[in-house]
Order: structure tokens, then C-alpha cells, then sequence
């Protein structure tokens, strides 16, 4: 059962950065306004964050990583 829960945990961050990516490349984003719930407004928007946030952290560490390198 926790690997499973783990599993789905991992995949749903994964969806959320790859989201992360399709905004910060093309601007398109999840249209959250749509959502009339305000709790579940904010769950979702949460939910993109973390996206952001492994997004933020990954270029951070590949950019100090010896494995790659930036290319104009």
C-alpha cells in the first residue's frame, strides 16, 4: 500500500512540474479561475507550487552539476 501512495505521490509532483515547464515556456497555464470552489482553488493552486518549486530546485542543482552545461 505505501508503495503505491509513493508511486502516485511521485507521479502527481512529476505532472505538477512538467506544468511548471509548459507556463514558464509558453505561458499557458491551468485555468484556476474556473475552479468555483475556493478551497479547492487553493488545493490545486498548492498543488502547482510544488511544481514550481521542484522546477526552481532541479535547475538550481543542474546548474551546479559537472554533468551539464548551458548552451545559447
Amino acid at each position: 500500500m505505501w508503495g503505491k501512495l509513493a508511486h502516485l505521490t511521485a507521479d502527481a509532483v512529476l505532472v505538477s512540474t512538467v506544468l511548471a515547464g509548459i507556463k514558464r515556456n509558453t505561458g499557458l497555464q491551468p485555468k484556476t479561475s474556473a475552479i468555483e470552489n475556493e478551497d479547492i482553488r487553493s488545493y490545486i493552486q498548492k498543488y502547482l507550487n510544488v511544481g514550481e518549486w521542484v522546477l526552481d530546485n532541479s535547475i538550481v542543482y543542474l546548474n551546479n552539476s559537472d554533468y551539464f552545461e548551458r548552451k545559447n
